[in-house]
């Protein structure tokens, strides 16, 4: 579920603090009773003018009646029946079912302000920036320029998260063949266009806003080239599998921009590459539990996103700058890579002059052994020793690979 937070308040009031609740179940718990009796008196004398005739057919006294050694008018009190027990308490019953009922229902029109009129989050504990690293340009595959922001030396890994790459490429440079197993690519694309083509017959171009999820499995081998002119600019992520499915079939999940899940409200637009926000979950299956939510955020936005706790979580800002976890922060801009501590949720602030853009990572962690060496990811040093083995003789998996070339 997602909080956000515009410029304007709007609908239900927003009670942002303790304190507005108490002071207001004792305003209506001060007013309500005044209410009550007024209720009862005006009541009463309907009833009262309807009983006289009783009170004359029984030579019962008109003015005065004593009920239990209390003596009072019959038609001044808040009795419905001067006669009956019951009557005399139920303004008190309502009361105490007021008093026993206001707290929860005041809580309960909170946390719908909150979620609907942009209200304080409601986390148990917010997550908190605990790694700010710049992702550096750096020369990969044939001539292309990358930030590496998972998978430097000085965060190598972030369980379940292998590697991950903003990427600008332009002709003629790209990712010629090359294999990859043990693990799934994400290639979302910002800009441009990209060409992929593997060994099993699959191609395809992936355009600005589109995705495609690779499965890689017991084996791939594609190439990825760039198919507009100018720069082509997007990121890649390296999820890793759980040894139990690292030697899966092959399989892909391509989705184009228009068939992305997105959300736009009060300053905030988020694509929904995986996992779920605002009540809106990504059509796409993630062998490894994921979430990827691509953020846009309007000056004067802020946006509260759970995540679940037991999960590894990072930030990586594509451009502008904003406050994360804590809006005492200092501000963290473009190509950072922020690494959230534990928690169930984050919070994001936008107090710039310009619209914030950022991924919101998450994944469940394995807690296996990694082992890598390039494209392969194991578990054990003999299993690398196998894949190169696979892939030079093609068995395995790899069985195309020694005859296929791509046609880029």
């Amino acid at each position: 579920m997602s909080l956000i937070r515009g410029g304007m308040n709007r609908g239900l009031p927003s009670f942002s603090r303790k304190a507005d609740i108490i002071q207001t179940q004792c305003i209506i718990l001060h007013v309500l009773p005044f209410n009550l009796v007024e209720f009862g008196r005006r009541t009463n004398k309907a009833a009262c003018r309807r009983q006289r005739p009783f009170y004359k057919m029984n030579g019962l006294p008109a003015k005065r009646t004593r009920i239990k050694n209390m003596t009072r008018r019959p038609c001044a009190g808040i009795n419905f029946n001067p006669h009956s027990r019951s009557a005399s308490i139920k303004p008190f019953i309502i009361l105490i079912s007021v008093f026993c009922l206001l707290p929860p229902c005041l809580l309960f029109f909170h946390d719908l302000s909150s979620m609907a009129d942009h209200g304080a989050p409601s986390f148990e504990k917010p997550r908190l920036v605990v790694k700010k690293v710049l992702a550096k340009s750096q020369e990969d595959g044939d001539g292309a320029s990358v930030r590496r922001s998972i998978g430097r030396p000085e965060l190598r890994n972030l369980d379940p998260f292998l590697m991950l790459d903003e990427f600008t490429v332009s002709a003629p440079a790209g990712f010629p063949d090359h294999p990859h197993r043990g693990f799934e690519t994400v290639t979302y694309m910002l800009k441009g266009a990209f060409t992929h083509q593997d060994f099993a017959g699959h191609e395809g171009t992936i355009r600005a806003g589109d995705l495609q999820w690779m499965t890689a499995g017991r084996g791939i081998v594609h190439s990825e080239m760039p198919a507009a002119d100018g720069e082509n600019q997007g990121l890649q992520l390296w999820i890793n599998l759980s040894s139990k499915d690292k030697m899966m079939e092959p399989r892909y999940q391509e989705l184009q921009s228009q068939e992305i899940s997105r959300v736009e409200k009060d300053g905030v637009d988020v694509r929904i590459i995986a996992g779920e926000s605002f009540g809106v979950r990504s059509p796409v299956y993630t062998q490894t539990p994921t979430m990827f939510l691509d953020f846009t955020l309007q000056p004067g936005a802020e946006i509260h996103q759970r995540i679940p706790e037991s999960w590894n979580a990072f930030v990586y800002i594509v451009d502008g700058e904003g406050l994360f976890g804590d809006p005492s922060a200092a501000p963290a801009a473009s190509h950072h890579v922020l690494v959230l501590g534990d928690g169930d949720g984050l919070s994001v602030w936008n107090r710039s002059e310009r619209p914030l853009r950022f991924a919101l990572i998450g994944g469940q962690p394995l807690k296996e052994t990694v082992v890598q060496h390039g494209p392969f990811v194991m578990n054990t040093h003999a299993e690398i020793q196998q894949a190169f083995h696979d892939y030079q003789y093609g068995m395995n998996g790899f069985e195309r690979a020694r005859k296929w070339k791509s046609q880029q």
